[in-house]
């Protein structure tokens, strides 16, 4: 048996301030690097970064490995973190 779904408006985004796309895409920006760190595998430490991203709740920072996100945004890690 289907239950009525009643949703959170807190939740609801407008789209126009995600910026999506034509082809209904949108890209994710950084907003800062909320924790660090290293995991022990058999022969080698990891580094991860949790990172924050626009449009997203705290909760939902995800893990990147800090190698990658070195790559793609060295701005991160010299200012320590936020994005200006």
């Amino acid at each position: 048996m289907l239950k009525k779904c009643i949703g959170d408006p807190a939740l609801i985004l407008p789209t126009e301030k995600i910026r999506i796309t034509d082809n209904l895409s949108y890209k994710e920006i950084h907003v800062k690097i909320l924790d660090r760190q290293v995991r022990r595998l058999r022969t080698k430490d990891v580094s991860s970064v949790k990172v924050h991203w626009r449009n997203q709740f705290v909760e939902e920072a995800t893990w990147e490995a800090e190698e990658d996100m070195k790559k793609r945004y060295p701005h991160l890690f010299e200012s320590g973190g936020n994005v200006d």
